[in-house]
């Protein structure tokens, strides 16, 4: 991983009957994301019984993971009234804003140590 790089992995259950309502928030992040120049990967995967939701993001630093979360702000509250966070976790540096952010978000940070990226 490229020292500047932020990547993010979020677990969530989705609430029981809410499926539908979460899909279509996440469509919503998904379009969201999709014009945004410093977001390197914007992945969603769901468990065979629809039950569960991983996210996998990658930024091309911190102030880009810092834009899409204000350009989100709408909708992660609306997105997270249909499903409950198990695990957040940033790795990398994400800067000031989002260091002082992940706590009250319930995100853990972990800062890069040592690997290969190519």
């Amino acid at each position: 991983m490229h020292k500047k790089v932020v990547l993010v992995a979020v677990a969530v259950t989705i609430n029981e009957g809410e499926l539908e309502n979460f899909k279509k928030v996440a469509s919503e992040l998904i379009s969201l994301c999709d014009s945004d120049p410093g977001a390197l990967k914007y992945e969603w995967f769901l468990s065979a019984d629809q039950k569960h939701c991983r996210v996998l993001e990658e930024y091309v630093d911190g102030d880009a993971l810092l834009a899409h979360s204000a350009a989100a702000g709408e909708l992660i509250p609306k997105l997270w009234a249909f499903c409950k966070t198990d695990r957040f976790e940033i790795f990398g540096d994400p800067g000031p804003k989002i260091t002082e952010m992940a706590p009250q978000i319930g995100a853990q940070i972990f800062a890069h140590w040592s690997g290969l990226s190519r």
